[in-house]
């Protein structure tokens, strides 16, 4: 059996990997208290001291906007700390499992990304986890870098779980819809993570011919707007009140600090071809995400 480190437990993905690895092996999952990735001392002692196969780092510096009055803090756990982890790996003959963003790229293309497109992040939060990748990709090491986009999930905060609340407060809600690219629920990343290295898991060798990096997202493609429109729309039983109305509004209405790209869509194509894992479109996660909730829900009365 396996071992494997998890840092980043308490995040969106770090949360769903727990479950979905443990069919793997013994899981051995990290808080913010457990391994500082402010703390190259930290990120090394914890590393050699568990001695993993396998390192699936889901940790990171999530706030993009508030990056961008920290620039400094979100290099280095974006940038620099995912560096450390790579070395350590690199040291012990390990895999380091990875997770990037479409903010690497500058929204300018008229069609989705592929891996070798030329990147521009349009923020502090790109431009630190695009470091974070050359970083890895410079360390040698075995890994699988992961691109996704627009995480969301049942816990944590997300659009998903943003768009829910605010449907219960509000008569109106204005969304941007000039900005496209793929929802992607955590768990589906962390399940098509276990699937590509149960596959390997008995000759984690093999992975060392696939190392690289992957665009993972849900198929298809929507805009912010058309998301709240389909959460609605799937969630409209359980509100219990009229739903809001929607309307949709340009970028240029709704200012945040960091700059977004207008065309966030990621071609799978690789993942599907090296894998052959072809993740489910951005509809049916959301269904499933939805419906999950509602289960919960359920449950706890």
């Amino acid at each position: 059996m396996l071992r494997i480190l998890v840092p980043g437990k308490t995040g969106q993905v770090g949360w769903e990997l727990q479950s979905a690895l443990a069919p793997l092996g013994t899981v051995i999952a990290l808080d913010p208290r457990q391994m500082e990735l402010t703390n190259p001392d930290s990120i090394r002692r914890v590393i050699r001291d568990a001695k993993p196969e396998i390192i699936v780092n889901a940790a990171g510096y999530t706030f993009v906007d508030k990056a961008e009055s920290e620039p400094g803090l979100a290099m280095q756990v974006n940038g620099v700390a995912p560096g450390i982890m790579a070395e350590e790996a690199k040291r012990l003959g390990a895999v380091l499992v990875h997770y990037s963003t479409d903010y690497v790229f500058d929204g300018e293309l008229d069609r989705p990304y592929v891996e070798d497109d030329p990147t521009n992040p349009l923020s502090a939060y790109g431009r630190g986890k695009l470091a974070g990748e050359q970083a890895i990709r410079e360390s040698s090491a075995t890994h699988l870098i992961f691109r996704t986009s627009w995480v969301y999930a049942a816990r944590g905060h997300n659009f998903l779980r943003t768009i829910l609340k605010l449907a219960r407060e509000r008569t109106e809600l204005r969304i941007v819809d000039d900005q496209i690219g793929a929802p992607t629920w955590a768990r589906a990343i962390a399940e098509i993570t276990a699937q590509v290295l149960a596959t390997n898991s008995g000759n984690l060798d093999k992975l060392h011919e696939k190392s690289g990096l992957y665009h993972l997202t849900a198929a298809g493609a929507t805009s912010w707007f058309g998301f709240a429109g389909a959460i609605l729309a799937e969630a409209k039983g359980t509100l219990g009140k009229d739903l809001p109305r929607l309307i949709p509004i340009p970028t240029s209405e709704y200012p945040l600090p960091a700059r977004r790209p207008a065309n966030s869509r990621l071609d799978n194509s690789k993942l599907v071809q090296t894998f052959g894992l072809t993740p489910p479109s951005w509809e049916a996660m959301l269904t499933a995400c939805i419906q999950d909730m509602q289960a919960e829900t359920g449950n706890r009365k």
